[in-house]
């Protein structure tokens, strides 16, 4: 009874500063986006993330003003205070990171208006919110708990953890089943994630690591390369960066599970975006400004989350995929002789069939012959099931995987048919007209995407019975996302280090209402459900 009267997202607020309650009633809000990731945050607009950087180094706190963020932007969006954007739903790369830096975000502001066609914030000195014109260097407050943005500076309140709190997590742990880990890209997440109780991390994206200044000219120069050789000269570059990486993760996390996601976006989003960043990449690579801008326009995609990505970069060009993985394996090597343990959880991203997964799975474990790892070095290879055809044919691919994790943003998008990053507007509505209970994006939609799941689910453990089975998207902190999880006898969950605490308290629920995970799922019983 204790535990089943404390609210999980009541914790979710606890661990972020939020705006004072008496002030804050006493200002109108000037506009409303969605509530993309908790807290308060006060600061002065800068419209681009190298202005932000210029403002964390000055001392001034900052709001980033976006159209939408890119991974091009986390180094700023790590400089600032908050985020705000008028484009991108719950799961929107501005929500998704913030969230995983436990900074306040507002994402999917229809009333920010950017003035003529530039959006990437390089000159702009002003823009819109409801009419109102706000201009760099104004003082802006974000609500990321509820999604309203208001002018001036409203006080903020730090966090409070009690006492009670220790307690409360002590039990939740031991009642709950489900392993609980996060999702981090770098050792500082990662550690913070541990405080919160993490068991290992479920998802890094490496994507995020190449976005460096030291390393974004170097992966230019492998994706704009128009041969063999010189593609090579680059990736050979970029290892020991990687290398890096991976070292500092297995470093924090010894003797813990770290899925690592092999590369998941199109490679046209690393390429230069207008003519001065083209200039400059032109001056730094010594190559034609012309071929530059032919490459880009050439690369570009009309749907590219639909496009050239994920496993499909590995099986066109596994090069890129043996880079990785040489540097998931050295790394490894290195920290065993540290006296570290390194336990290395490999996952092809966005497979639909089998086939695209057999040969990387191969190519990985010809890697771990090659560099030694073989045997010195326990090493799991799996695959995130993120596109309707994956959760069909499961019974096909758990026979070559040692685990399976459900990217549930992307799944929930191909199976719904909404894209993420431009539903948010309409979804409200839909929520409000009761079409749909939740955003589907904040929460499993447990009879269409939730069906997927029970099937991939019931058809891999049938022909592996203790598959392990997990979820990684964004879902996996989410209360009534984790108790679906249980139900349908998922492993782990997965997601941002300061929703960990949330996701440990909601499993402990999940498993005093409904009793133990269930161990096998029968089809039938899964297709004629009425979950």
């Amino acid at each position: 009874e204790a535990i089943l009267s404390v609210d999980p997202d009541a914790i979710d607020q606890l661990l972020h500063k939020q705006l004072d309650p008496a002030a804050k009633a006493k200002t109108k809000p000037l506009s409303m986006g969605l509530a993309a990731s908790p807290g308060g945050a006060v600061g002065t607009v800068v419209f681009s993330a190298a202005k932000a950087v210029e403002a964390k180094k000055a001392g001034r706190p900052n709001i980033l003003v976006r159209l939408e963020t890119s991974p091009e932007d986390i180094t700023g969006m790590g400089s600032a205070n908050g985020i705000l954007t008028a484009r991108g739903g719950m799961t929107s790369h501005a929500a998704v990171v913030a969230r995983g830096m436990g900074k306040c975000c507002v994402s999917g502001c229809g009333e920010l208006v950017f003035p003529g066609n530039d959006h990437g914030g390089d000159h702009l000195t002003e823009c819109t919110i409801a009419g109102k014109t706000v201009k760099e260097g104004d003082w802006i407050t974000l609500d990321g708990s509820t999604g309203e943005i208001f002018l001036g500076q409203i006080p903020v309140i730090d966090a409070h953890i009690e006492g009670a709190y220790a307690t409360v997590m002590e039990w939740a742990d031991e009642i709950r089943e489900m392993e609980v880990r996060t999702n981090a890209d770098t050792p500082k997440d990662a550690a913070k994630a541990l405080e919160f109780g993490a068991e290992g991390i479920g998802l890094v994206r490496t994507e995020h690591m190449f976005f460096d200044a030291k390393r974004i000219t170097v992966m230019r120069e492998m994706i704009l390369a128009t041969d063999a050789k010189s593609r090579q000269s680059a990736l050979d570059r970029l290892l020991p960066f990687q290398q890096q990486d991976f070292e500092g993760l297995f470093e924090v996390m010894t003797g813990k599970p770290v899925i690592i996601r092999l590369l998941d976006p199109p490679l046209h989003e690393f390429l230069p975006h207008g003519d001065k960043e083209i200039a400059d990449v032109a001056r730094q690579t010594n190559m034609d400004e012309a071929f530059i801008k032919d490459r880009v326009v050439g690369m570009a995609e009309s749907n590219p989350m639909l496009g050239f990505r994920g496993c499909r970069l590995g099986v066109i060009n596994p090069e890129i995929t043996e880079m990785q993985v040489k540097a998931i394996f050295k790394a490894a090597l290195n920290v065993t002789a540290k006296g570290f343990e390194a336990l290395p959880e490999i996952e092809v991203p966005l497979i639909g069939n089998v086939n695209e997964y057999l040969p990387l799975k191969e190519l990985i474990m010809r890697v771990a012959r090659e560099t030694g790892a073989e045997g010195k070095i326990h090493y799991t290879v799996g695959t995130m099931i993120e596109v309707p055809r994956a959760a069909l044919t499961a019974s096909a691919i758990a026979p070559h995987v040692d685990f399976m994790s459900f990217g549930t943003n992307d799944l929930t998008q191909m199976t719904c048919g909404f894209s993420r990053d431009d539903s948010g507007e309409f979804l409200k509505q839909y929520v409000l007209k009761g079409i749909y209970d939740r955003d589907p994006f904040v929460s499993i939609d447990q009879t269409g995407v939730g069906m997927l799941m029970q099937m991939c689910v019931a058809k891999s453990r049938h022909v592996k019975p203790n598959l392990d089975i997990g979820i990684c998207g964004e879902h996996g902190g989410e209360p009534a996302s984790v108790e679906f999880c249980h139900r349908i006898g998922l492993s782990n969950v997965s997601c941002s280090p300061f929703r960990v605490p949330v996701a440990r308290l909601a499993a402990a629920h999940a498993r005093i209402k409904y009793g133990p995970r269930p161990k096998t799922m029968h089809l039938e019983s899964v297709v004629f459900s009425k979950l």
